[in-house]
């Protein structure tokens, strides 16, 4: 009998028990260099702009107070818009943007308020019902695309921001002045001019006012972006600086949350146009306005709406006490009546506060031009 030779078994063993152990290792290694890449490996990772960031990086940060990831995107484009160096231009200029319902009755007004200073400003007219008749040719030619504007709503920022978009468009526009079709000039083109020009601020007004016509306007549902706080009033009539004017365009969060809660007639009577721009500003970038409005009105009547001067009214001796004014002050809609007073400071002096005024009605363009030539150099 032939006996047969043991079968080795072990050898054949070992080679698939190496492979196994080798795979493990390589895996292991792979996962290693996945999890944890090599410096340089990494920091090209992160500097490569054809590939994302890891989650680390764009995950919204929770300890920065609970910021939505709106207002971390609003916040980060208007920092930008507001640190940007200025622009000087070699033929700055102001942009006059009329805010009307159809014709200016006053045109003839203005038109000899600005003769003689052609290339020095801009003309923008949004009439929101009618197509405007212009009586002067400095205003043919300037009307833009305009809307329905309805009283107290989200529809007067629109024609607002219609107005700015036009302007804007000219890179040598520099401050922006938002003007009625009762609105008056109180002093000289180059006065005028050349404060505006001469500051770095906005003139926007605002303040902030406890009664039922202030905070008593607030909703609840502005939460989160807007706290009861920071809400503020303000009239809507200001002179901005080209910054402003874009940050204004760019912003899209606060701006929506006026257009759903701040409605007249709507429980609280909440007007957009008196508290979107004050509460925006006191938001981001409180130090950038002055806290009050360069177009003067007379609310002596406490009425809803301003005193109007009629042709009777109007005389030198009312546009010079006008002009003489050097403080501004607002008053709260609460029992208190509180009134605050400051002084309108210009670079650090204190100075006229208005520049222009309203109301005006369109029968006292005649006694207006009469006198202008009187008061129109200060």
């Amino acid at each position: 009998m032939t006996v047969m030779p043991p079968v080795r078994l072990r050898a054949a063993a070992k080679k698939p028990m190496w492979i196994i152990l080798l795979l493990c290792l390589v895996s292991v290694v792979l996962i290693v260099a996945y999890i944890y890449p090599t410096h340089h490996y990494s920091q090209s990772y992160r500097s490569s702009s054809s590939v994302c960031t890891p989650s680390k990086d764009w995950h919204p940060s929770y300890g920065r107070g609970g910021e939505t990831d709106e207002e971390i995107m609003s916040a980060a484009v208007i920092r930008d818009i507001l640190a940007m160096p200025t622009c000087v231009s070699k033929n700055p200029k102001i942009a006059l943007m009329f805010l009307t319902p159809d014709s200016l009755p006053l045109e003839k007004l203005w038109e000899k308020f600005l003769q003689g200073h052609e290339g020095r400003y801009s003309i923008y007219v949004h009439a929101s019902g009618q197509k405007p008749v212009h009586s002067s040719s400095l205003f043919v030619g300037r009307d833009i695309h305009s809307d329905a504007v309805e009283w107290g709503t989200i529809s007067m920022i629109d024609a607002e921001k219609r107005l700015l978009a036009n302007a804007l468009e000219d890179p040598d526009n520099q401050f922006f002045v938002l003007l009625s079709d009762s609105c008056v000039p109180l002093y000289s083109f180059d006065y005028v001019f050349n404060y505006l020009m001469g500051t770095s601020i906005s003139f926007v007004d605002c303040f902030q006012d406890p009664g039922p016509h202030g905070n008593g306007r607030y909703f609840l549902e502005m939460l989160p972006e807007i706290e009861e706080r920071d809400f503020r009033k303000g009239a809507q009539w200001f002179a901005i600086t080209r910054k402003h004017a874009l940050m204004i365009l760019a912003d899209n969060l606060y701006y929506k949350k006026f257009k759903l809660y701040c409605k007249p007639a709507d429980g609280r009577n909440c007007i957009a146009d008196e508290h979107y721009l004050p509460t925006l500003f006191n938001m981001v970038d409180p130090g950038g306005i002055a806290n009050w409005s360069v177009t003067h009105v007379d609310w002596s009547e406490a009425k809803w709406h301003p005193k109007s001067y009629a042709a009777s009214d109007v005389s030198y001796d009312l546009l010079k006490n006008i002009t003489s004014v050097d403080e501004s002050f607002h008053v709260t809609s609460d029992d208190k009546k509180l009134m605050t007073q400051q002084p309108c400071l210009w670079n650090g002096s204190k100075s006229p506060c208005y520049l222009f005024a309203r109301k005006f009605d369109p029968e006292t363009l005649d006694s207006l031009l009469k006198i202008f030539s009187n008061y129109k150099s200060v």
